[in-house]
């Protein structure tokens, strides 16, 4: 990766914190964005997706799309591809052609995404999820490139979040 990451922490005390954030994070969003998403099981991933995708406009249900890689949803102003990389391996995810979505017209959010970490542009938004007990989850968020960095600039600045190197 050729591109430097400036990072940032949140944490999300509540599940309607983690539904904050990604309400926050889905009214910047243009088309091209991408948020790269990891963590352990549990720690909150697709949900975090789920309030991404209500916040863009997304109607009905949206759920992990583990079985079928890719799930794509209309949004009010963009489509968002949903994807989830965890059963598939580097070469097939080559073979998938991702980079139509990266490169594409809509929002794309890649759940497991550090398993395709060769397949995704440099710029990007990347962001670890920990489980810290009951619906405690603290978020790394790593900016690549514009736009992300000014996004998560100017959310430090309104105090929503903190720089890692401030994190203990």
């Amino acid at each position: 990766m050729s591109v430097q990451a400036v990072s940032y922490a949140y944490t999300a005390h509540t599940e309607e914190d983690t539904i904050k954030l990604a309400e926050l994070l889905a009214g910047k969003v243009q088309a091209g964005a991408l948020l790269a998403l990891d963590g352990d099981l549990g720690a909150g991933k697709t949900r975090f997706s789920q309030a991404f995708a209500k916040a863009m406009g997304v109607p009905g249900v949206v759920n992990s799309p583990t079985f079928t890689i890719v799930k794509q949803y209309q949004g009010e102003v963009f489509p968002l591809y949903h994807m989830d990389v965890y059963r598939i391996s580097a070469e097939e995810a080559d073979e998938l052609g991702l980079d139509e979505y990266f490169f594409g017209d809509g929002v794309t959010i890649v759940e497991w995404a550090s398993i395709i970490e060769d397949q995704l542009p440099d710029e990007r938004l990347s962001m670890y999820i920990e489980h810290h007990g009951g619906e405690q989850r603290r978020f790394r968020i790593a900016a690549y490139g514009q736009p992300y960095s000014a996004w998560c600039a100017e959310l430090a600045e309104r105090g929503v979040l903190t720089p890692w190197a401030e994190q203990g």
